[in-house]
């Protein structure tokens, strides 16, 4: 894999790596990009400068007309001689304003239209990148990226790219006008731009490295909120509130240390762009009086090129100002473009189909860091239509094999067969078609129930979503809704309980049909009396097709039609759960302990 310029790791509190963070695109990178982008609507783009230029253009005359009636004022030329030239301010600032107006329109429709296509090219990405890649770098980084990062650039589209396009244009014409008047008052008004130039350097940089670190910092912040958020129970249960405090204000402090260096860089900008103000109109207006007295220009000429220059200050000031905008949502553009250009998931050019149900692990190890293997030469194989349990305490590496299986992480070493062919000749995408995992995080998609459950099935007629649900047991419910299938669920919607979105989670895997389903404490969030109903519909959900289950609790295994133990990242028990209570090893100890805590409630 050779990406764009990684962000690096991002470290713990121990300097212990802790993940790898998605990419950033290069300059380069990010200019090609967006190369591309304005490819598609170059008709857009000359319409739109074109008429920035005409309303530009337009309003430079406003500084000749008001030097050209300082001098018919200073000639006593008459009240009557000032009618045209008034009239024709009029008209320049009204033609100024209806340009202005619609070029910035054009504008911001092509910078809305790029917005929209690299939004759905970095989604798009987003969705085909593998998961581990995804999970190595922490949620915090791809949400990060995908709202705040897609926030700040489309604020720079709407608001600092048309503002930008005018002071552009505004400078360079207005140079432009002071060369028609006179050479020297150009020469007089660069005199700014050398303390111009070192300022602008000087500011990008220092600012560059600062934005791109503050990106990176309020990623590891949302990662981290996001980590406490979730396991908060996890956290109460093991007295971890004050480390996570700690952390989320480590990182909230790194990110507002990196936010105040910003804002001391912009004061320090500002200060020394009004000392290039000072020098420059300065030197226009020593040079108006030399060539006045001279006779080498008007006092209106004077006027024109001292109002040329005053009228700079804006455009220059906004245009520099938004140096410190464009360098931000540079940042974030770099970031969006670095996981667009990551490598989607490879399919195998003739991939294989299953033949059963069946699934084989062969000499399995994984690590997720080097040295610390989480599992070690398991040796696992499940019948087709079989119903195997995965069963052992926290960090014995259930989820982790779970997730072997359904092809989420590759393996450090060993191998995966589904239905006797190895997930590398299968590929990502028979994978999932094979087999489907579902977790204890589900989430329910903003939109009707009905469209929320077609994502398993997008052909599913009505009469399929509610076979579905009544055989998992939620067709009840589901019909008691307001509008039923048509019931709007999700972000702003009806809200589920846990229960029922496990349910829903349930009713797609039964939609879906693959062959084999995996189920990752699916009932562990739910209660007792919650657990029970999920594991019958879990139950009903499973069969006629093989089923792991990593069992949270362990009346799932002793339903299963087999118990397979793991402890430290290694199989130590196999059998059913009367030959494992029977043996009295590790199962029958935990089978144990588990029916003394049901029996104190």
């Amino acid at each position: 894999m050779t990406p764009a310029t990684n962000e690096g790791h991002a470290m713990s509190g121990t300097g212990r790596c802790e993940r790898e963070l998605l990419p950033t695109a290069t300059g380069a990178q990010t200019a090609a990009a967006v190369g591309a982008l304005l490819r598609g609507h170059r008709m857009l783009a000359v319409a739109a400068v074109t008429v920035m230029v005409v309303g530009t253009g337009i309003g430079l005359l406003t500084a000749p007309l008001l030097g050209h009636i300082v001098d018919l004022v200073v000639e006593r030329r008459g009240a009557a001689a000032l009618t045209v030239p008034m009239v024709l301010l009029v008209v320049v600032a009204v033609g100024r304003g209806v340009a202005t107006a619609y070029g910035s329109s054009l504008i911001a429709r092509l910078g809305e239209t790029m917005l929209a296509g690299l939004r759905e090219r970095f989604v798009e990405r987003a969705l085909r990148l593998p998961l581990e890649r995804v999970e190595q770098a922490g949620s915090g980084d791809l949400t990060s990226r995908v709202t705040s990062d897609v926030t700040l650039i489309a604020k720079s589209v709407r608001q600092a790219l048309p503002e930008f396009s005018r002071s552009a244009l505004t400078i360079v014409l207005t140079l432009v006008g002071l060369a028609v008047l006179d050479w020297r008052f150009l020469l007089a008004a660069l005199v700014a731009a050398p303390i111009q130039v070192l300022t602008v350097r000087w500011y990008v940089r220092r600012a560059i490295p600062v934005y791109a670190a503050h990106r990176v910092a309020t990623g590891a912040l949302q990662h981290q909120l996001l980590d406490s958020v979730d396991g908060a129970r996890t956290v109460r249960a093991f007295r971890l509130s004050g480390k996570h405090v700690d952390l989320v204000a480590g990182r909230s402090e790194s990110t507002v240390d990196l936010a105040l260096r910003g804002i001391r860089l912009m004061t320090g900008f500002f200060s020394r762009l009004n000392l290039a103000e000072l020098v420059g109109l300065g030197s226009v207006l020593v040079a108006g009086f030399v060539l006045v007295r001279n006779g080498s220009a008007t006092i209106g000429t004077a006027t024109a090129a001292a109002l040329y220059f005053h009228s700079l200050f804006n455009p220059i000031n906004a245009a520099l100002v938004l140096i410190d905008d464009a360098q931000s949502a540079a940042a974030s553009l770099a970031r969006l473009v670095g996981v667009s250009t990551l490598p989607t998931e490879q399919e195998p050019s003739r991939p294989a189909r299953p033949m059963d149900g069946s699934v084989k692990v062969a000499g399995l190890s994984h690590a997720y860091v080097a040295g610390h293997s989480v599992l070690r030469d398991v040796d696992l194989e499940v019948r087709s239509g079989e119903r195997v349990a995965l069963v052992g305490a926290s960090g014995a590496g259930k989820t982790t094999l779970a997730k072997l299986i359904a092809g989420i992480h590759q393996p450090s070493a060993g191998s995966v067969a589904l239905g006797g062919v190895d997930i590398a000749d299968l590929g990502p995408a028979g994978t999932r078609r094979t087999v489907t995992l579902i977790s204890q995080e589900v989430h329910v998609f903003a939109g009707t129930l009905a469209d929320d459950l077609r994502l398993a099935r997008p052909e599913a007629g009505d009469a399929e979503l509610r076979e579905a649900l009544a055989r998992v047991g939620a067709l009840s419910w589901v019909e008691a809704l307001p509008e039923g299938l048509a019931t709007v669920v999700g972000e702003g919607g009806h809200r589920l309980t846990v229960a029922q979105s496990q349910q829903l989670a349930l009713a797609r895997l039964v939609l879906a049909d693959p062959p084999i389903a995996i189920l990752d404490e699916a009932t562990a969030d739910a209660g007792s009396a919650g657990a029970r109903i999920l594991e019958e519909a879990a139950g009903r959900a499973l069969q006629g097709r093989t089923g792991l289950v990593v069992a949270h609790r362990l009346t799932q295994a002793a339903t299963a039609d087999r118990v397979v133990v793991l402890d430290h990242g290694r199989v130590v028990e196999a059998g059913t759960h009367e030959e494992l209570i029977a043996a009295g090893g590790r199962y029958a100890t935990l089978w144990a302990a588990w029916s003394d805590s049901r029996n104190s409630v």
